[in-house]
């Protein structure tokens, strides 16, 4: 049976990221605990402190269909490549000169968010259909494919 499941970034400003990649994936911020109009009032009502305010927040797809993505403020900054990192999905179906066009216009969408790009890289069939490489405004690697 499969199980549901979550993808959890390490950060040091959890809202901040949790604000690009919402924007990146087309996702909205979870909402509060049922009886909130907002997450500061649930926040303030469960006795939070306000420095620890920002320590986490979420993401939902709205459709339902995605995984939930979780941001959890750590205290050290990040010092090695990642070892995994979301692949997203900006040309499904395309391939060649179209795909590449694709992977573009949107990578010169996401560094408007913040990103960073890295590298590109050119398909190369039959198995590598190209692909550009960016970072989050933390540094942690993504690619658009």
């Amino acid at each position: 049976m499969a199980r549901e499941f979550q993808v959890t970034f390490d950060c040091g400003d959890p809202a901040a990221l949790a604000g690009f990649w919402a924007e990146v994936l087309g996702y909205r911020i979870q909402d509060p605990p049922p009886g909130f109009d907002s997450w500061e009032a649930a926040l303030e009502a469960m006795g939070i402190p306000p420095e620890n305010r920002n320590d986490a927040s979420a993401l939902i797809d709205p459709d339902g269909v995605g995984p939930r993505v979780f941001f959890q403020r750590v205290p050290e900054g990040k010092s090695a490549k990642n070892r995994v990192h979301l692949d997203v999905r900006s040309a499904p179906g395309l391939t060649g000169d179209e795909r590449m066009a694709a992977l573009e216009v949107e990578c010169t969408r996401t560094v408007g968010l913040g990103a960073n790009r890295v590298a590109r890289h050119e398909p190369a069939p039959p198995l590598a259909g190209g692909h550009i490489v960016m970072t989050d405004p933390e540094g942690n690697e993504f690619c658009l494919d």
